[in-house]
């Protein structure tokens, strides 16, 4: 848990070294957390909110429990990207994206539901490139997914990138050459990946239509956001300064770095700078791109 981990790090780290108290906020997948934040937290700096990065695009989707606008955040910084990358079977008869486009039978890819980028980036291949993938959802979760691989009930699935060449099983499953990776879901090619393409150079390679590069855009982006810190909007330009000057120390903090290394969990943190960036410009979407995305 992010939120836990950097607390004490990053309240060292603010001018006065405050006690940074942890609070969960359960309900409709951080949106209560996020409304709370932008509607009931005061413009102070002394309550940030840790949420979600996909619930922009309830937002964006018109849904009635949104009570914020998502753009308006005071951003903070986010200590990593949540890029994923879609991995198949390396027994599966066609290897490529070029071969998959011709596959007589389309490969069988997992996820638990329609939502976030495990669903998101498999279904954008038929979308956006013209290459076929059966969806089969209803999987509890990444242990679910794994087992039906190893089992042959699917062929492939999406996780975050940095959980496919970190983590078990799949760091185990690549030095076998039981799977293989076809595509990642970030705007650059992440750093142990860096022979697999990334969705945006298929998409100009394929020649993709603008209005779907948009679509693609708008559902690829929380891997952007990653785990953002946010404060409430309004807040003094001053304050904001602090807390994104404190975040970027922390990212840097030999402390933090020891935590992180028992932990083997990887730091490829975002500024508030550009997370402010990428918040505007998912959000301004012309109507027939939203429509699309809600048929996705």
């Amino acid at each position: 848990d992010w939120g836990r981990l950097l607390a004490p790090h990053l309240g060292k780290n603010i001018p006065g070294g405050p006690d940074i108290v942890v609070q969960n906020m359960p309900g409709a997948g951080t949106v209560v957390a996020a409304n709370h934040v932008y509607n009931i937290a005061k413009p102070d700096g002394l309550t940030l909110g840790l949420v979600n990065p996909a619930i922009y695009i309830d937002q964006l989707l018109g849904a009635k429990e949104v009570k914020f606008d998502w753009p308006k955040f005071s951003w903070i910084g986010s200590p990593e990207r949540v890029d994923q990358v879609l991995f198949i079977r390396t027994d599966f008869p066609q290897k490529t994206l070029e071969d998959l486009r011709k596959a007589p039978e389309p490969p069988r890819c997992s996820a638990t539901g329609r939502a976030g980028l495990a669903y998101f980036l498999p279904k954008l291949l038929e979308d956006a490139l013209g290459i076929k993938v059966h969806m089969v959802l209803g999987y509890g979760g990444g242990g679910e997914m794994n087992l039906a691989m190893e089992k042959g009930e699917i062929h492939c699935r999406a996780g975050t990138v940095s959980a496919y060449v970190g983590r078990e099983p799949t760091r185990t499953w690549i030095k076998k050459g039981f799977v293989h990776a076809l595509v990642q879901s970030g705007t650059k090619r992440y750093s142990k990946l860096p022979d697999v393409p990334t969705f945006y150079e298929l998409m100009e390679s394929y020649k993709t239509p603008d209005a779907t590069k948009r679509v693609a855009k708008v559902l690829l982006s929380s891997g952007g956001f990653g785990r953002p810190f946010m404060g409430p909007p309004g807040m003094p330009a001053e304050r904001v300064k602090i807390l994104r000057e404190a975040f970027v120390k922390t990212m840097n903090d030999a402390a933090l770095l020891a935590d992180l290394k028992k932990r083997r969990w990887e730091l490829d943190p975002t500024s508030g700078e550009e997370l402010e960036a990428i918040s505007k410009e998912v959000l301004v979407q012309p109507p027939e791109v939203i429509e699309r995305v809600k048929k996705v």
